[in-house]
């Protein structure tokens, strides 16, 4: 997967942050830093890209960015409550005014009964919005999902926008 592939979304969604004023910040699972690394490839990305947190782990999805244990016991990581929990932890962590989360099951294990393998949970927070959430069932082997879990991540924070 070359970083290369996200940059068209990447320029357009510098763009809009920039007339904004806005500034983002990601809260990575699954995608293992891949959001922030698509989104700092770009030269001037520190006009609007403030930071991203790996939080792979369970203990790094509570210590980083403070998510509940008990939303993880209840629900598991890949959940819609983990991934607003993450996306509101980063805004809450970052100086930022947007935060996207990503929380799935990239393969080529981990699947559990109701969360197949491509299962992945984005989860926007914005200082000015009710934080929403998207389940995605995506396809392909480990680096198609992560790749596609980008390019929606991406897309959400475009949406977010609006």
């Amino acid at each position: 997967m070359s970083l290369a592939a996200f940059e068209p979304k990447v320029l357009v969604l510098a763009q809009d942050l920039r007339a904004r004023g806005l500034r983002i910040a990601s809260a990575e699972s699954c995608t293992g830093g891949l959001i922030a690394a698509a989104c700092t490839a770009v030269a001037g990305a520190s006009d609007w890209f403030e930071r991203g947190f790996v939080t792979y782990s369970n203990a790094a999805k509570v210590e980083l960015l403070g998510v509940d244990e008990t939303l993880l016991q209840a629900h598991g990581a890949v959940s819609e409550a983990v991934a607003c929990a993450m996306a509101d932890g980063a805004l809450q962590r970052a100086p930022v005014q947007r935060a996207i989360a990503v929380t799935g099951i990239a393969g080529p294990g981990g699947a559990v009964p109701g969360k197949p393998v491509g299962t992945v949970w984005l989860a926007l927070a914005c200082s000015d919005a009710p934080t929403q959430a998207w389940c995605l069932q995506l396809q392909g082997d480990r680096a198609a999902v992560r790749e596609a879990a980008v390019h929606a991540a991406l897309q959400a924070l475009r949406q977010g926008l609006r």
